[in-house]
This record gives structure tokens, sequence and C-alpha cells, in this order.
């Protein structure tokens, strides 16, 4: 069974730091290219980045662009996601998922506020 587990969220400052983990089992991941997703109260679900099996290649929306940075550590089962100088419009639920699935965990809830 895919078991996709966030962590990592909490209350972060504006022009603060925070870094996200996805835990990823039940498939090899290391074959697999992943998303991260993030969702704010009352709105649709958002993309927001992806990173392909070996991490040489990452995407991302223009939203997070220059701030985020995706990773992963293929031996460790584990992505990342490093949010940098975050603002207010980031305060979201951040999920991971499989390219080409949707989110199915619980998340984890990421405040950004002073």
């Amino acid at each position: 069974e895919v078991q996709l587990v966030e962590s990592g969220g909490g209350l972060v400052q504006p022009g603060g730091s925070l870094r996200l983990s996805c835990v990823a089992s039940g498939f090899t991941f290391d074959r697999y290219t992943m998303n991260w997703f993030r969702q704010a109260p009352g709105k649709d679900l958002e993309w927001i980045s992806t990173i392909n099996p070996d991490g040489g290649f990452t995407s991302y929306a223009d939203s997070v662009q220059g701030r985020f940075t995706i990773s992963r550590d293929n031996a460790k089962n584990t992505m990342y996601l490093q949010m940098n100088n975050p603002k207010p419009e980031d305060t979201a639920v951040y999920f991971c998922a499989q390219h080409g699935t949707t989110p199915r965990g619980q998340g984890t809830q990421v405040t950004v506020s002073s």
C-alpha cells in the first residue's frame, strides 16, 4: 500500500524558514516523479513543485519560484520542501503525492504569521 506522510509544518514568521518532509513507503520511491501541493482555506488544491526520480529536474509554480526548493533523498525514501522567505499567502495545508495522482495523506499545516 502506498503511504506518504507529511511533516514539518508549524507556525513561521514572514521571512523565516521551514522545511517540510514527505516520507514514502509501499512503492519503489526512486522510480517515481513526486509533487508537492497545497490547499489554503476556501481555495482549490494548488500544485507548487515537482521533482524527477533522480532529483536532476525540478519545477515550481510562479507563486513559490525563487523562495521554495524541492529535493529528495532516495536512500531515505524522503522528499523535502525547503520554504525560505515565506509569506502569509503561503499559509495552507501542504501535501505530497506521486506524479499523476492526487494527494491522499493528512498533509501538514503551515501558518505564516507574525
